[in-house]
Order: structure tokens, then C-alpha cells, then sequence
């Protein structure tokens, strides 16, 4: 037999006889195969797409079945192609087990770190459900941490805020070193060819209740620097025993020529019986309502910080201060005066405010900011609901929980328009009053039982006279505003002589504090 191959490029394949002859009878076909190249490129690029996307979808079941199936029998009947009701069945294991972990309080077991997780459970090879009950657990931890160290960081600034710095009791203890070695620094105050300025109602009166010997002088230098009639000033500071020598020491010192100072010290006041049991009686009621608050937030379980903050605020020791509360006894203070504006310590005067002698109160006792820079509805001493308590029926029928509180601090007080008023008696009734409610009746402060004793009272100024609130982190008043206003209120626990005051802030009070004094260099008093 032989083999014949034809030229036709192995499109044939014969195999003949022995005899050579070819032919169709004599020749038997024992296979014909045509293989096109039309045909095998198709199929070669088919393969070439749907093997890699075989692989990739086998990988993928792989992993997947690993955190879904529980056991290699789970996945047995997993179709290849059909992914959806294995995308379905993880989410449903999933939200069944976070669910379960919501409602569970266990936190055994719980992870330090996630990577100390994701490890633990790559080595035990867990379910999805142990996975979401140590998640969870592990959260529940970092978010009580979190919220412990920010408790601990308002405790902390409440404990700055009311501190002393070192520098300022240095500058007390070498003015009052001063006070006994410089007879210049004892000398009268003021001088006596302009005592008569100090109850001469054609004089600017500026009163200041303090024991803050630095924050007093920047008060005095500010209002002086920005004034248009300087020499029509006359400061009067009152100020406690202990202070009143370094504070007589710094204004004898550093006298001011275009303006009258004058220093005076509680124990130099020759007060009545009455007054003084009054006073007494005062303080102890504050003190009271004082512990009372204090003891009852003892108890609270804190779950906000901006709750956090407010309680703490209100429980700070100037609120038991003598001179702070000396505030609804200004008459008696100064028998002598008609008019004066009251300032507090913590201020800055920026321009110049001798109009405000000239306001007409319209018979009201007190001048001062209730509406605001801040647009209507909108209070920049907060409301009243803030200060007094609602739920006590004597509060709620007789005031407006919306109504905004004026602000203290900067006020222009009509003395006779006082005196013909009962405002301090009713003041002592309300704390009286608070006292029979349990204690009650308002938070511990100044202020919530001077807008009861003073309500009616109040004449309502322009809000660009004073902006308060700058002793908190995020002032609400835009630069424009704070520019504008004369004057500028350091309220809050951030005042400018601590180090936690805002840098971009204190530089306006700093301007007013006499680095070249050397006391203050030797002091090294916060720049």
C-alpha cells in the first residue's frame, strides 16, 4: 500500500493498491479532516476572554466563600455564574449579626487595636457574627475613652481658667514690697488739688469693683488712650484688703496726668449694721446655691460637651466673690454719684465712649446691650430660659423664657433713678425666695437674680457700645464687628492675662499692658 500526499496543501490524504493504480473504485477513504482558519481564530479569542474571567470569578467565590460558608458543605450548592443570592446571603448574615451585637452589652474579648482584630480573626478563622460582637465591643471602649479625655480636657480648662497666674501673684507681692519701701508709691490718691473731681457730677465716673491689678491698669489705659476728653475721667476702683496696697501702689506709681484715680479698699468703708447683715446674708444665700448646684452635678451623668461646659462655667469661684456681687450695692458705694458707667475688669476699650454719659435712660435705672450685632431672634447674652429655671411656677408666670437677658459689664447706671426704685430690695427678696424654692430657682451667678431684681428697669443700647463673649474658643462675632465696637468683653473662662487665651485676640489687650513697666518684666507677665 502506499501513501499519496497531494499538493493541495494536506487538503487529501489517499492510500491506493500495490499496483500503482489509482482510481475511484479501487480507492477507499479512511478519513478526511478540513480544518479551517476561519474557524480556530474565533475560538482561540473566546478562550482568551472567558478564561480569565473564569479565574477571577473562581477567586473570588473562593474568598467569599471563606467568610460566608461555615462549613465546606455550605457552599456546595454555590452556582458560578450567580452571584447574587451569595451577595445577598453576606448581607443578611451581616445585619443580623450587627444587630445582635447592638443589643448585646458584652464587651469580653474585646480588641485593643483593629489590626489586632483582623488578625484575631484570621488565625481563629471566626464567623461574620463573632467578628460584629468584637467590633462592636472594641468601639464601645475607644468611644468611652474618648469621651472621658474630653471631659478631663474642660475639667483641666476649668481648673486654668480659674487660677492665678504665677506672674500676676509675683506682681502683687513686688507692688506690695513697693507699697512699704517707696513712699512715692503711698502717696494719695488722688492728689488732693483734684479730690473735688471725685463727686462733681460734670465728670466722666467710671467705676471698676476688682482685684486684678493688671487687668485694671489696661482698663484705665484703654479708656484713657481712646478717650476725646481725657482730663474729663475719674476712675474709681474698689478693691479688696488684701489687693489694696500693690493696686494703690500701681496707679501712684504709673499716674496718669490727663486722668483722676482714685483707690479704695472694702475695709475702708464704714458701712451700718443693717448693710452689713444684709451683705452677709447675700453671700451665705449664694454660697448656698452655690454648694447646692455644685453637689447635684456630682451626680449627672454628662453626655454632651456644650452641657458639660455651661455647668462647669457657672461653677466657678468668682461667682462666691465679694466684689462681683458688691455690684447691686453700687449706691451705697458711691453716695455721691448720679451717673457713672459701670466697667468690668476683663474689658477692653476701643474707641471713645464719653457720649455715653450723655444717653438719655428714659427714667430707666440701667443702660445696656439686649438686642444684638447677630440679626433679630438673636441674643448675645443668651436668653432668659438659660439663666432661670422654668419649671418653677413663680419663674414661669412672671417672665418670658425667650426674652434676651441684657448683658453685664459694661452699663451706664442712672444712680438717682435707683434710688428712687426698690431694685436692691427685691433683689434680697428673690434670693429669699430661692431659698424657700429649694434653691432652684436659677443657676448659680451674678446674673440670673439681677434680671429678676432689674426687669423693667432696663434701657436698651446700640449692641456695636459692647461684644461680649470673647474669653470662649470661637467667638461668634466676625472681625468687622469686633473692629466696630468700643468696647470688647474678654466673658468666658479665656481671659487674656492666662495662657489659654486666644493668641489672635489677647494681642488686643495687650497693647494696653505696660511691658516696659519693670515689675511686669520682672514678673514675666504673658505677652
Amino acid at each position: 500500500m502506499k501513501f499519496y500526499i497531494s499538493t493541495a496543501g494536506l487538503k487529501r490524504v489517499t492510500i491506493s493498491n500495490s499496483n500503482g493504480v489509482s482510481g475511484k473504485g479501487s480507492t477507499k477513504t479512511a478519513a478526511t479532516r478540513r480544518i479551517s482558519s476561519r474557524t480556530v481564530l474565533p475560538v482561540v479569542l473566546v478562550l482568551a476572554i472567558v478564561l480569565p474571567f473564569l479565574f477571577v470569578r473562581v477567586a473570588f467565590l473562593v474568598l467569599e466563600s471563606a467568610t460566608v460558608c461555615y462549613s465546606p458543605f455550605d457552599c456546595i450548592g454555590w452556582k458560578l455564574f450567580g452571584g447574587s443570592d451569595t451577595s445577598l446571603k453576606l448581607g443578611e448574615e451581616l445585619t443580623r449579626a450587627l444587630v445582635e451585637a447592638k443589643e448585646s452589652n458584652s464587651n469580653e474579648g474585646s480588641s485593643e487595636s483593629f489590626n489586632e482584630l483582623v488578625k484575631e480573626m484570621t488565625l481563629k478563622r471566626q464567623d461574620i457574627k463573632a467578628f460584629a460582637f468584637k467590633t462592636k465591643a472594641m468601639l464601645s471602649r475607644m468611644e468611652r475613652k474618648v469621651q472621658s479625655a474630653k471631659h478631663r480636657e474642660l475639667v483641666y480648662w476649668h481648673l486654668a481658667s480659674n487660677g492665678i497666674p504665677k506672674s500676676l501673684h509675683c506682681l502683687c507681692l513686688k507692688l506690695a514690697e513697693e507699697y512699704t519701701v517707696n513712699s512715692m508709691a503711698r502717696s494719695r490718691l488722688p492728689p488732693p488739688e483734684y479730690a473735688s473731681r471725685l463727686s462733681d457730677p460734670s465728670f466722666h465716673h467710671v467705676v471698676l469693683l476688682t482685684d486684678n491689678v493688671l487687668a485694671a491698669s489696661v482698663v484705665v489705659s484703654s479708656t484713657v488712650k481712646n478717650s476725646a476728653i481725657p482730663d474729663k475721667l475719674v476712675f474709681h476702683i474698689v478693691t479688696d484688703k488684701k489687693t489694696y496696697t500693690p493696686m494703690h501702689a500701681w496707679f501712684a506709681i504709673n499716674t496718669i496726668k490727663s486722668a483722676v484715680v482714685e483707690v479704695k479698699g472694702l475695709h475702708q468703708y464704714d458701712w451700718s449694721q443693717e448693710v452689713n447683715f444684709r451683705v452677709k446674708e447675700m453671700l451665705e444665700i449664694h454660697r448656698l446655691i452655690w454648694s447646692h448646684y455644685s453637689n447635684n452635678l456630682k451626680e449627672e451623668d454628662f453626655e454632651y460637651e456644650g452641657k458639660y461646659t455651661r455647668d462647669l462655667q457657672v461653677l466657678s469661684p468668682s461667682y462666691l466673690s465679694l466684689l462681683n456681687h458688691l455690684r447691686i450695692y453700687i449706691p451705697e458705694l458711691f453716695p455721691d454719684l448720679n451717673k457713672m458707667l459701670f466697667l468690668d475688669d476683663d474689658v477692653v476699650v476701643q474707641h471713645d465712649i464719653s457720649s455715653l454719659w450723655d444717653l438719655d435712660l428714659s427714667g430707666k435705672v440701667v443702660g445696656a446691650v439686649v438686642d444684638s450685632w447677630c440679626g433679630e431672634n438673636c441674643c448675645p447674652g443668651r436668653k432668659y430660659r438659660d439663666y432661670l429655671n422654668f419649671s418653677q411656677p413663680i419663674i414661669s408666670s412672671h417672665f418670658d423664657h425667650d426674652h434676651c437677658a441684657w448683658l453685664y459689664g459694661m452699663n451706664v447706671f442712672d444712680i438717682e433713678a435707683w434710688r428712687r426704685t426698690n431694685i436692691t430690695t427685691a433683689y434680697h427678696k428673690w434670693l429669699k425666695q430661692s431659698l424657700k424654692s429649694g434653691l432652684a430657682l436659677w443657676k448659680p451667678g451674678i446674673l440670673p437674680p439681677t434680671l429678676l431684681a432689674f426687669d423693667g428697669h432696663v434701657h436698651p443700647i446700640d449692641p456695636l457700645w459692647y461684644v461680649a463673649g470673647l474669653g470662649y474658643e470661637s467667638p461668634q462675632a466676625s472681625r468687622e464687628v469686633l473692629k466696630a465696637a468700643a468696647v470688647l468683653h474678654f466673658s468666658g473662662p479665656a481671659k487674656p492675662w492666662l495662657e489659654i487665651g486666644l493668641p489672635e485676640i489677647r494681642s488686643v489687650w495687650n497693647e494696653h499692658v505696660n511691658f516696659s513697666n519693670k515689675f511686669v518684666r520682672k514678673c514675666r507677665v504673658l505677652g
